[in-house]
């Protein structure tokens, strides 16, 4: 591609932020992935195999964007291949598509801690540039020579029949044809998530390809549309790539139980319809894990958020492969008032949704198990979305107390303290730009106080055991059934509540309470 002589001091900075290699400078290259690109070539070349870097990694290599994901076509069966190198290069071997001949090598890095690398090997279909315009957009439409990419990095050069690196330049994700997502529907999702990723705008005439061709994305495998959902939510820009996926018809084409929720109206209270409040709700989670930035909050509704360097590692936390607490709970945004269109009647005037936090669990479940997602995954989203209401619902008049607390993480437990924060979320995305900040110092405050208890006073979470049913049955003469229970259970709220700390005193409470 030709350069002009003669740049702005504003055009040389962004070329400069989004590649040296389009600039004519040399391409820089992560240390350790050229080390194991360097062992990848020499099995490669004493096979006398060519094989080019594509897609993302040259992308993201362009973009100065840290990546674990090596992607290489080679003119070879990639599958009979990738045994053999994960062999030799240390790495373990994972047959993606056999139909399209598509391996993966996952290796450790040397740090426990680190991320693998995940080294995908394609079957090239014809030539390189041939290959490069099957594939789904034009920046990711890039390849490198492999073996003249190791032996001299700095003046290895792009492969590039459609324009990739000038689209890249103007931050566009465009399909490479109009036939892109006929021949991959998951790519619907890929354009969404890849803006998001890169916070690149999608192109024009690639959003009315998407808009006349979301309704395809059915016939995408549910493990694939779930990896890419989770990508999406994984994003700081989650919100606005929800927004964007409805406004091209893709979000209920790809769930369309959410389709009940747009035009139903809510209580006065509400700024928006249900749907509309569900998707401000995801970018309010963002917002207050401190991931993203929020159109209707300023400084003063963040100042007294609860946040800590616990906080945010909880967060952090991975579930599943692919998914993390953050990631999770603003999935439960987008959900948690699912079941509102088939609950709600009008009872004196007033809209009310009786039952549709437990119907939209429910309903929530379905819809994550039709994805493929992972029980643990289901299970921690489907608690969320159940208990949504319960941290306001603790106490109406001053603080929860311990009794209170013990009672809401017994019954939500995996997912108290994400729910917290979806409470807060949920709270700011229903009132938006009519929030009452005397309302909201309220809600805050609560939240200080529960999460403060509950991260201070282990024993309010979960109680030490005093006593057990053999105690009751041997001591106290009781039969088995439901009153063992509850007995059990009112001695750990008792001890809660700071009512008992030892054996005696649990059952003197148990005599006690039995007289």
């Amino acid at each position: 591609m030709a350069v002009k002589d003669e740049k702005s001091e504003e055009g040389i900075a962004t070329e400069r932020k989004w590649g040296l290699a389009m600039t004519g400078e040399p391409m820089s290259f992560d240390p350790a992935a050229l080390d194991l690109l360097q062992r990848v070539n020499q099995y490669l070349s004493t096979r006398r195999i060519r094989a080019y870097l594509v897609g993302g990694f040259v992308r993201d290599t362009l973009v100065c964007r840290s990546t674990a994901d090596i992607d290489i076509a080679v003119d070879a069966d990639a599958l009979t291949l990738a045994a053999g190198m994960a062999h030799e290069i240390g790495g373990k071997f994972v047959p993606l598509d056999e139909e399209h001949k598509i391996a993966r090598i996952v290796q450790l890095k040397k740090g426990e801690s680190e991320e693998p690398w995940y080294i995908d090997l394609s079957t090239m279909e014809g030539d390189i540039q041939q290959d490069l315009k099957r594939r789904d957009f034009t920046i990711d439409a890039l390849a490198i020579d492999l073996k003249n990419m190791v032996e001299n990095p700095e003046a290895c050069q792009i492969i590039d029949p459609t324009g990739g690196q000038e689209d890249l330049k103007q931050r566009l994700v465009k399909a490479v044809d109009d036939q892109v997502f006929e021949s991959d529907p998951l790519r619907l999702l890929r354009a969404v998530r890849l803006s998001a990723e890169l916070d690149f705008s999608i192109a024009p005439e690639t959003q009315t390809l998407m808009r006349r061709d979301c309704r395809l994305i059915f016939r995408s495998a549910g493990e694939r549309v779930r990896e890419e959902l989770l990508r999406i939510f994984a994003t700081n820009q989650a919100a606005g790539a929800v927004r964007m996926m409805d406004n091209l018809g893709l979000l209920t084409a790809t769930i369309p139980e959410l389709e009940a929720m747009r035009g139903v109206e809510q209580p006065k209270e509400h700024h928006w319809d249900v749907l509309n409040h569900s998707l401000e709700t995801v970018g309010s989670v963002d917002y207050l894990l401190r991931r993203g930035t929020w159109a209707y909050a300023g400084k003063e509704v963040l100042e007294d958020i609860p946040w800590s360097a616990e906080l945010e590692q909880h967060f952090d936390q991975e579930i599943s492969t692919g998914s993390s607490r953050a990631s999770l709970t603003k999935l439960a945004g987008l959900f948690h008032d699912v079941a509102k269109p088939e609950t709600k009647i009008i009872s004196n005037g007033r809209v009310r949704f009786f039952g549709h936090t437990k119907q939209g669990a429910a309903a929530t479940s379905k819809i994550l198990e039709r994805l493929r997602f992972t029980n643990k995954e289901i299970g921690l989203v489907e608690l969320m979305v159940r208990y949504h209401l319960r941290p306001t619902q603790m106490s109406h008049e001053g603080m929860p107390t311990r009794r209170a607390i013990y009672r809401y993480f017994r019954d939500t437990g995996a997912a108290g303290i994400d729910i917290i924060f979806l409470s807060l979320a949920d709270h700011l995305a229903a009132r938006g730009p009519d929030l009452d900040m005397e309302q909201w110092k309220w809600h805050v405050g609560q939240a200080n106080h529960i999460l403060a208890e509950c991260f201070q006073h282990k024993e309010i979470i979960a109680p030490a055991k005093l006593i057990d049913g053999h105690d009751l049955l041997n001591l106290f003469g009781l039969k088995p059934g439901p009153q063992i229970r509850s007995i059990l259970e009112a001695v750990k709220e008792a001890q809660a509540e700071g009512e008992i700390h030892g054996r005696d005193e649990a059952l003197s409470y148990v005599k006690n309470r039995l007289l």
